[in-house]
């Protein structure tokens, strides 16, 4: 005998499924076991596995996350990061290639014909040295590229993204009965430099090894509540460029500037010009950023020097925005020198060697959105806006395939109901420290779903 459901009976139970979920997530009692089931879909019946399944590895997950929070390393300097993300592929049954563009690890698990999905996580730490006291925090100090000597933190919230890229792995590959299709597991190198994906593409990441259909990839966010995730349908992240300008003058007296030409002066008036491209030169519809982060001159009080030098980061989202912006930073600077009467200044960049801006594929966001909110709650599931940071994850998606990077919600109820009156702090800060539950178990479950959501199944 079949019985017919109702919409409201379905919602009914599909409230009552999600609920379980959660509950199992957070820790909490599941069902009463004479409390009749509801019927599941097939996806949601392996949220309910993945829940189980993530609640057996969360121990080894949380002291995996604590190790790699204590021992950062560096972009381009990721060894052993590297090395420790390797073992726990090839214990999951990936067949795992070591340094590919750098320090780059990937992993395949075929398991029958189906989807090849791709699944990123970075693995660099920042030359920020750790304040926030915990039991567990970083006590690195190294040298960097250049030699100096620097703290290391993962101040960005990689340790989490690799803790949860992991415990996918786990989830996944202990489910392989459940579905079928090929894994590509990539840990990338130097996200924090913007180099890291173009080197592994370079080194044949998409010749070598299966081409994915789609590539997913989570990060964390500082400012939304542990439990939570967040996304963007489109444009995520913006193009990143980065300017060198040297402004040259003619050296002299401080006693005596008629008889110099001052590099100090024209640089200040440089940096006034050029905040004029955005302001002045921009439709202010169009998201755009130039900010000089760096002002290097002179030695002493009293010596005029013969050249200042800036740094600049430049944000755009298109590429006939990020032209003019980048033209726009040589025009105003050669402008300036010339009513100066100065030598020519040197402006510096790349065209080719920049992070791109990252569109995720509106198709793929909606296909796994909608999973999110059956398995996590619609409440928890967060519309967030566009921002001017980058990722270079952006390159993946260049390369022809459907990608969604979302972010993962790491400050907890205590820390978020402190913000008015002490606000939290940001990814980069010294004093970021995420909530290690459950923002690692919603950021396995979350990616997990999402994957298998994209499988045969």
């Amino acid at each position: 005998m079949t019985t017919s459901t109702t919409p409201r009976t379905v919602s009914r139970w599909r409230a009552t499924l999600v609920l379980a979920t959660v509950g199992a997530l957070a820790g909490s009692p599941a069902l009463p076991e004479d409390q009749p089931q509801p019927p599941k879909t097939l996806l949601q019946s392996l949220a309910v596995e993945v829940v189980k399944r993530t609640a057996v590895e969360y121990d080894e997950l949380e002291t995996l996350y604590k190790y790699l929070h204590a021992n950062p390393e560096l972009a381009l300097l990721e060894e052993k990061t590297a090395a420790r993300l390797a073992l726990e592929l090839e214990h999951c049954g990936f067949k795992v290639s070591r340094k590919i563009g750098g320090h780059g690890v990937v992993g395949v698990f075929r398991n029958g014909k189906g989807p090849t999905i791709l699944v990123r996580t970075d693995m660099d730490g920042l030359p920020v040295t750790e304040k926030t006291n915990l039991p567990y925090a970083s006590k690195v100090r190294t040298r960097d590229l250049d030699g100096q000597e620097v703290g290391v933190m993962h101040a960005c919230g990689h340790d989490i993204n690799m803790s949860c890229w992991v415990g996918a792995a786990r989830v996944l590959t202990s489910l392989k009965e459940r579905w079928r299709g090929t894994l590509l597991f990539v840990g990338q190198p130097a996200e924090e430099i913007g180099a890291g994906a173009r080197m592994m593409i370079e080194a044949g990441l998409f010749k070598t090894f299966p081409r994915p259909d789609y590539a997913l990839a989570l990060h964390c966010d500082a400012m939304r509540p542990a439990g939570s995730v967040a996304y963007t349908d489109g444009y995520a992240l913006a193009n990143v460029d980065r300017v060198d300008l040297t402004v040259r003058g003619k050296a002299g007296h401080g006693a005596h500037p008629h008889t110099a030409i001052d590099p100090v002066v024209l640089a200040a008036r440089i940096i006034l010009d050029l905040q004029t491209l955005v302001s002045r030169e921009t439709d202010p519809t169009e998201p755009a950023v130039v900010t000089v982060g760096s002002i290097h001159g002179g030695s002493k009080h009293n010596i005029i020097p013969a050249e200042v030098k800036l740094q600049i980061t430049v944000r755009s989202t298109t590429d006939s925005m990020r032209k003019h912006l980048l033209f726009g930073i040589k025009r105003k600077a050669e402008a300036a020198a010339k009513g100066a009467g100065a030598p020519p200044p040197v402006v510096q960049f790349d065209l080719a060697d920049f992070t791109p801006a990252l569109r995720n594929d509106t198709k793929l966001v909606r296909k796994t959105v909608t999973v999110f909110r059956e398995v996590l709650g619609a409440d928890k599931v967060l519309e967030r806006q566009m921002v001017m940071g980058g990722e270079d994850f952006a390159r993946f998606g260049r390369e022809g395939m459907p990608i969604f990077i979302f972010f993962l919600g790491t400050q907890s109820p205590e820390r978020i109901a402190e913000a008015k009156a002490r606000p939290l702090p940001s990814l980069h800060s010294d004093q970021y420290c995420p909530a290690p539950e459950p923002t690692i178990k919603t950021g396995v479950l979350a990616m997990s779903t999402a994957v298998l959501n994209l499988l045969d199944r």
